[in-house]
């Protein structure tokens, strides 16, 4: 609750009650009607004043061509029509009012959201020089700064970017190498599952360490055990942070930031967490340079401190680069992949008939004498098209990541100005009606045509266009191998007594929220 007090001068104040900011949310309907009362009649004709000068100002600089857009307040924009828990519902409201193309305004950006497939390929491939940056988002420009291979532009993420790609594919991307890893760590996170006998249990903590194994064994050289107190601690501020990101105060320190930073909440907490992150990647980074041996590069921080070393004139390679790159490829290798699994095993508990049908197919073609194989995938349709019917329905990044234009463009026939962020609308795409025939239902028939897997064009999980996520080869790697052992060796299924629900948390990514379930171990 606030309290209004009166300071020096008669000037109304307001203050908090209690400390707890992190759970406070916005009372305009208590707030707005005291202030109003309280204040003098001279500051209320100069706040009003300089609320319609703003609006003044921002409708003039508007251009006549612009795309529709809701109405929106001085300052803060469509900040309050915006429900930042499902905010997928609320823009496809404004989608069915405005159309494909429409914008939205909070704080000094301008967001352009972009739905349908034609024009999103016309904004991601057909102008995809005009929106190839990312744009300053306050909450990642304050860890990140403009470093690292997501938020990164120009020369410097062109560089970052080839490094990185040319050193997943030396590290075994694409290869048999990288394959017996992910393998191996399947019958790691087996044997996890297996000690859990049966009885309910969160499979958050096991999916999110054998995924994160992966990319770790690239990155830093070596796995982590399960049991492992430091890794846990690191996953669990990895998850902190991606959930945070969503809160409505990260999205107004993103609106004022200079404002913001002085204040507590939710963003402060984001921050430490990031910071944790940071700590520990600078902590691996020093170890690194103690044993580096130039004649055995052994994951991504040895190459990239031998690529340090060259000195090369106009190099974007420094030390703060490989702290943000490695924290991406952490973030990347981990959230999306653990994420999707764990819809993934939630649906499977939901559609027993469905998981069955998964089980015929590993019986049939795999048996339980050996591991599934990449070479598997291509004989196994209705595996492949459950674990695509999963990331369509999960949506865990839902308007993809954002882009910005470089230059004054032209979209659908409206003038986009320089500046503008572009939202790509992979809920709409990904659930329209005249895509699939069962769009709100989970469904594997969907990406399959007479018992064989199809692929589909309206189906964009990892984008597309020059900025297209350099993990995707990784991510379906892991996707078709954990998700396959698991069912070879469990079915999924909800305690006794318990539902289970499709409640979501919003974050960077779109993650179930906590649930128990049982894996049963397969006796054939």
């Amino acid at each position: 609750m606030l309290l209004l007090q009166k300071g020096e001068g008669g000037a109304w104040l307001v203050w908090p009650q209690h400390q707890n900011w992190g759970s406070m949310r916005l009372p305009l309907g208590t707030l707005l009607p005291s202030l109003w009362e309280g204040a003098p009649l001279h500051t209320l004709l100069l706040f009003a004043i300089l609320l319609i000068l703003a609006y003044y100002l921002q409708r003039r600089g508007q251009h006549p061509n612009s795309p529709p857009s809701p109405p929106r307040l001085p300052i803060v924009g469509n900040f309050f029509q915006m429900d930042f828990k499902t905010p997928q519902i609320t823009l496809q409201k404004f989608v069915r009012k405005y159309g494909d193309v429409f914008c939205l305004h909070l704080g000094s950006f301008t967001f352009m959201l972009v739905s349908g497939l034609p024009l999103i390929k016309e904004v991601l491939v057909n102008q995809d020089h005009v929106f190839i940056d990312r744009p300053n988002v306050p909450t990642q420009s304050h860890v990140f700064q403009s470093f690292g291979l997501i938020m990164s532009n120009g020369h410097q993420w062109r560089q970052q970017r080839r490094f990185a790609l040319m050193t997943l594919k030396n590290f075994g991307l694409g290869k048999k190498t990288l394959e017996d890893r992910i393998r191996e760590e399947a019958r790691y996170l087996i044997e996890a599952i297996r000690e859990e006998k049966g009885q309910p249990f969160d499979p958050h903590l096991q999916i999110n360490n054998a995924v994160s194994n992966i990319i770790c064994s690239i990155t830093f050289g070596h796995r982590f055990e399960y049991h492992n107190s430091q890794f846990q601690d690191l996953l669990k501020s990895l998850d902190e942070a991606t959930v945070l990101q969503g809160t409505w105060e990260c999205q107004v320190f993103d609106m004022f930031p200079r404002i913001m930073k002085f204040l507590p909440g939710s963003h402060q907490k984001l921050f430490r967490e990031w910071k944790k992150l940071e700590s520990f990647v600078e902590h691996v980074i020093k170890q690194h340079k103690e044993d580096l041996n130039p004649e055995e590069t052994r994951d991504f921080i040895d190459a990239y401190l031998q690529e340090l070393s060259k000195d090369t004139m106009h190099s974007s390679f420094n030390e703060k680069n490989l702290v943000c790159c490695t924290l991406d490829l952490f973030f990347a290798g981990t959230e999306t992949t653990s994420t999707t699994l764990r819809w993934a095993l939630l649906y499977m508990a939901l559609y027993p008939e469905i998981q069955g049908k998964i089980q015929a197919e590993i019986d049939r073609v795999i048996g339980q004498s050996r591991q599934p194989t990449m070479a598997d995938k291509e004989k196994m349709p209705y595996t492949n098209a459950a674990i695509h019917e999963v990331q369509r329905m999960g949506n865990i990044i839902p308007f993809n990541v954002p882009r910005m234009a470089a230059i004054d463009t032209t979209v659908a026939g409206y003038h986009v100005s320089k500046g503008t962020i572009l939202i790509t609308n992979l809920t709409a795409l990904h659930k329209d009606p005249k895509e699939w025939t069962t769009p709100e239902t989970f469904n594997p028939e969907h990406f399959l045509e007479n018992g064989q897997f199809k692929k589909r064009e309206s189906f964009l999980p990892f984008s597309i266009g020059k900025r297209v996520c350099l993990g995707e080869q990784l991510a379906r790697a892991e996707l078709f191998l954990f998700f396959t052992c698991l069912l070879q060796n469990f079915t999924f299924q909800a305690p006794p007594d318990t539902q289970l629900s499709l409640d979501f948390r919003m974050g960077i990514t779109i993650s179930p929220i906590p649930y128990q379930i049982c894996a049963l171990p397969r006796v054939i």
